[in-house]
């Protein structure tokens, strides 16, 4: 796999990564188990943002000095047209979060915890997602088509999924769980289940945790071959993935109440992910510059936001007896 990282990019990354996330532990833990205010997620989103950005940079710097700059600049909007798509799509896995959460009805104080739990199982199954299909990618090219189909595929389903609360009720995973686990009703402060041994009983904040395990799964697969058409090169694929789900905490506090507020939102992921399928499918035929991309997936995405807060959507009437 042919790759920019060397291993001081890899150990500087790491670094930075562990750093950023005890910071982010300590800090929590130092503000107890607490409701998140719209101006907290604000500026934690702004600084994970920021730090993702400054990454970018620094990238470009070293590479610059060391390889040129034309391949610093290639590497520069490989990284932020990546890092991009994943923050759209993530804005999706935050959505299903949100309905998770609510569904659960789980206490406004434990939701950090949660989130916290998803974003690091969400870095590690990614990280193994990305590294079997950098090896794919390497040894079989006929894979970009499969992943191209499977991206056009999965946009077309998402377009027309649009707009439809999914109903968790129907479920095969959650009514697995729940007639097969045995746990109690309420929930018991932070604690993941009570008792030991075969009195052990799991609490909803238990089942809210495998359902967000399992979630991250799907949306790894979903999003993972939209960076692969991007770059296939790892380390760039991996960073930009790692910095788009560190900041998935705080952005979920940020668009909690605003949800409804970006209700096209799913329709300009669909597209987005409709593009770059056909990126792939027609590599052989066509490569797209990554400029042209990262405009592409850009102006999709701020047309869709202008739309959405363009023409609000429209309360429901209250029903009869309401």
């Amino acid at each position: 796999m042919e790759t920019i990282g060397n291993v001081w990019l890899w150990a500087g990354f790491s670094g930075l990564v562990l750093i950023a996330l005890m910071v982010d532990l300590v800090l929590m833990r130092h503000g107890g188990a607490h409701k998140v205010t719209f101006k907290e997620a604000a500026w934690w989103s702004l600084g994970w943002v920021g730090l993702a950005l400054a990454f970018n940079a620094a990238l470009w710097w070293y590479l610059g000095e060391t390889a040129g700059p034309d391949e610093a600049r290639r590497v520069g909007l490989e990284f932020l047209t990546g890092y991009l798509v994943e923050k759209a799509l993530a804005v999706d896995n935050i959505f299903v979060f949100l309905m998770l959460m609510t569904y659960f009805a789980v206490p406004e104080v434990q939701r950090q915890r949660v989130l916290v739990i998803g974003i690091l199982l969400a870095i590690v199954l990614r990280a193994i997602l990305i590294f079997a299909g950098a090896a794919l990618l390497a040894h079989f090219h006929w894979m970009l088509y499969v992943f191209g189909a499977f991206l056009l595929l999965t946009g077309v389903k998402m377009w027309f999924a649009a707009g439809k609360e999914p109903d968790l009720e129907k479920n095969p995973v959650l009514r697995w769980l729940t007639a097969h686990v045995p746990f109690v009703r309420r929930y018991h402060g932070s604690a993941l289940w009570l008792g030991s041994g075969s009195r052990r009983k799991f609490t909803p904040l238990f089942i809210v945790l495998v359902m967000i395990g399992i979630t991250d799964v799907i949306f790894a697969v979903d999003s993972i071959p939209a960076i692969f058409a991007i770059t296939t090169d790892p380390f760039i694929v991996l960073t930009s993935n790692v910095f788009a789900v560190l900041g998935l905490r705080a952005m979920f506090f940020l668009l909690a109440g605003l949800a409804d507020r970006f209700h096209l939102l799913p329709y300009g992921l669909a597209v987005v992910l409709v593009f770059i399928g056909a990126k792939m499918l027609l590599v052989d035929v066509y490569k797209i510059p990554v400029l042209w991309s990262l405009a592409a997936v850009a102006v999709i995405l701020a047309s869709t936001v202008a739309l959405s807060l363009a023409r609000p959507l429209k309360p429901h009437p209250a029903g009869p007896g309401r």
